[in-house]
């Protein structure tokens, strides 16, 4: 028990645990792949078929994740650009002293490669991509508001407090720490997780269903058009809508 316990290859199997457990929950944030929030956006696409989109999504995975951030992180670690902190306090590898974790390891990496560029490069970068989340999360509160708010009249009132809640909400995470708002980030990202992975069972049957009938369609080498009534889908009106707006239309 204590062999196993306080042994060589269970300490490096705890920093690779750690390692993997960290890079999964920022890797999350990156694509937010089952969370259940890229559906909202998805939804807005104008396509024949849902699997169409639901390819589009699954690729913007690789292309986020495995293709950005990993090689951000090859450049940090090339570089030597980054601090390892210890659990007990202090560092097992300190490259840049007096450096605290974050975007500044980005910066400083770039700097060895275009002297002078990093640290513009990455705020930058990170002004597109904070202005463009904020958008994203506001456009998936105001299509939740709007579907949990149908039945009331006064809109334009719902909207507007959502519009205050989400600037009251941004001003807070301005003011706050780093550290503070990754760990309410954490909080609300596991939650909606495991909402959304019970959700994911459920709709299992008609996903399957869904990707099988657009493979089947493009075997046949036509252009894929869905049909819920014909895969015994239900509660797919607005598909069936769609499908006889266009048989009328030609």
């Amino acid at each position: 028990m204590f062999s196993s316990a306080f042994g060589a290859q269970p300490m490096f199997g705890a920093i690779i645990g750690q390692a993997i457990m960290w890079g999964v929950k920022r890797g999350i944030y990156s694509n937010e792949a089952g969370q259940g929030t890229g559906p909202m956006a998805a939804a807005a696409a104008e396509v024949s078929h849902p699997a169409k989109q639901g390819l589009v999504q699954a690729f913007s995975v690789y292309v986020d994740t495995l293709f950005v951030c990993s090689a951000t992180a090859f450049m940090i670690i090339i570089t030597g650009m980054y601090n390892v902190s210890s659990s007990t306090g202090g560092f097992l590898v300190e490259n840049i002293p007096g450096v605290e974790i974050g975007p500044v390891y980005t910066q400083m990496a770039v700097d060895t490669l275009v002297p002078g560029l990093g640290r513009a490069f990455v705020a930058i970068a990170l002004f597109f991509f904070a202005f463009t989340t904020l958008m994203a999360y506001y456009y998936y509160a105001e299509s939740n508001v709007a579907y949990l708010a149908k039945n009331f009249k006064n809109h334009k009132l719902v909207f507007n407090i959502t519009r205050i809640v989400l600037l009251l909400m941004t001003f807070y995470g301005s003011i706050n720490t780093a550290g503070s708002a990754w760990a309410l980030g954490d909080v609300g990202v596991g939650l909606m997780a495991w909402l959304n992975i019970i959700a994911i069972i459920l709709l299992t049957k008609p996903g399957v269903a869904t990707l099988k009938d657009y493979e089947e369609q493009k075997a046949k080498g036509i252009d894929p058009v869905f049909d819920p009534r014909k895969l015994g889908i239900k509660n797919a009106e607005l598909w069936v809508k769609k499908l006889e707006l266009n048989k009328t239309s030609k």
